[in-house]
């Protein structure tokens, strides 16, 4: 088995996530972060788009669930993008990486956010 691993750095989606009205009612941006663990082996050897994970799908799929779902918590987001992307057959694993830069926080911050790890690799 060759382990690698599809990496999708700060996609940003314009959402409506949160605990506080404003944050539910005027939404922020958020940045989705993932890398994918999977078996490149078949489709380093048939160079095949069917024998990986489509980004393009993988994108559309999380840009749905970002700016379409409402979520009071970020972890429950992170656990949402982690369970679709777990249903292709071919990620082993996935971590994913929310960042929430407008976070209603008084003070100098770059983002608040969350990082999940599931599926096989990690136990």
């Amino acid at each position: 088995m060759a382990i690698g691993k599809i990496i999708l750095n700060e996609l940003s989606f314009y959402g409506y996530h949160g605990v506080l009205p404003t944050e539910r009612i005027q939404g922020q941006k958020f940045l989705v972060s993932l890398e994918i663990y999977m078996d490149f082996s078949k489709p380093s050897e048939t160079d095949g788009l069917k024998d990986t994970i489509c980004y393009v799908e993988l994108y559309e799929k999380i840009k749905r669930l970002v700016q379409r779902e409402r979520y009071n918590i970020l972890e429950t987001l992170a656990e949402k993008i982690a369970e679709m992307v777990l249903e292709d057959p071919l990620a082993v694993e996935v971590v994913v990486l929310i960042k929430k830069p407008w976070a209603p926080i008084p003070g100098n911050l770059d983002y608040v956010g969350v990082e999940i790890r599931r599926g096989g690799l990690s136990g």
